[in-house]
């Protein structure tokens, strides 16, 4: 089942989406990330689906504006894909191979669910950045509580997916991540997803032997193919990822947890580590990006100016004096 956020006549709704983009809006329901709470689960939601179809068909998907379908609670961004790793560390860091630690654990650092937008959303160049950069990932979403989750476990808590584009200032991440912290303005402005949360019984007949979802990713710029990979060629699974999220704390209904950036030109950065240029170059004003991944949808976004940075002073070295 799939499930749209829109915006119809200056009214916002959630519907259950049919394969022919007619919409069936859950009466009542102007949140998806609040029926999510309260369904607490994938039955639950499922079952709102289905009341939702029993009701008279609302418009087309054509004639709304689509938001993301959600507002997270959360986003804990990973970097699963072994190529996009190696790809970008010589780009922005000038290193190269993957480290070692890298595979001792899921990584992820939190993103801003504060700066969400929807799948067909303008998206403005961060202030102070002139290297702007997509990235292609697929987000799982949260559907209930959980604490120190196993991968077995954590399956019933993840209740759907949806394409995740995660904008990424490289001239600024660069630099921020010197101080050995990090990302934070170089991913802060903006979150692309949608343009569905489809609910994880869908993709269940994508799953390979090994417990990995096999969907085929594309991304293009201004119509052209720079990127395909496959979500299979991932390195933990979203089940291992929310097992891991999961520990010593809480995952929450409406957590978004993004796979990391695919490899084969699932971003520019890496494309720019493996070449040794920047081609295609950074993403400029007029830019559109479309991502799509099998079985979830699209993304396409047009890129526009964005506001120039509001002067901060740079930081004082102070007298060290103590009371």
């Amino acid at each position: 089942m799939r499930f749209a956020a829109y915006e119809h006549r200056h009214r916002e709704r959630v519907a259950v989406v049919e394969d022919d983009g007619t919409l069936y809006p859950l009466p009542g329901v102007t949140s998806l990330s609040a029926l999510i709470t309260e369904t607490a689960g994938l039955p639950g939601l499922l079952s709102a689906g289905r009341a939702a179809l029993d009701v008279p068909p609302g418009p087309h998907v054509s004639q709304v504006r689509l938001l993301a379908p959600l507002r997270p609670a959360s986003v804990r961004d990973f970097v699963t894909f072994e190529e996009h790793v190696e790809g970008v560390r010589r780009s922005v860091d000038g290193a190269a191979g993957v480290p070692e630690q890298w595979y001792a654990a899921p990584t992820f650092y939190f993103g801003n669910p504060h700066a969400v937008n929807g799948p067909h959303d303008e998206v403005p160049i961060p202030p102070g950045s002139s290297v702007l950069d997509f990235e292609l990932e697929v987000g799982a979403v949260i559907g209930r509580e959980g604490r120190d989750l196993t991968p077995e476990r954590a399956r019933d808590h993840i209740v759907g997916y949806t394409v995740f584009n995660d904008w990424s200032a490289r001239d600024l991440q660069s630099a921020e991540m010197k101080v050995g912290l990090g990302p934070c303005k170089g991913k802060d402005t903006a979150t692309t997803l949608g343009p569905y949360l489809v609910t994880a019984d869908e993709l269940e007949p994508y799953r390979d032997a090994d417990g990995f979802l096999r969907l085929a990713l594309t991304a293009e710029v201004n119509g052209e193919v720079v990127g395909e990979d496959l979500l299979s060629n991932m390195s933990w699974t979203f089940e291992e990822m929310t097992a891991y999220a999961s520990r010593g704390t809480r995952v929450m209904p409406g957590d978004v947890l993004g796979s990391g950036t695919c490899g084969n030109g699932g971003c520019l950065a890496e494309l720019w580590g493996r070449l040794g240029e920047r081609k295609p170059p950074p993403l400029r004003p007029g830019d559109t990006v479309t991502l799509t991944v099998e079985g979830i949808g699209t993304l396409t976004n047009t890129v526009v100016p964005g506001p120039a940075p509001v002067p901060v002073p740079a930081g004082r070295r102070r007298p060290r004096e103590r009371p």
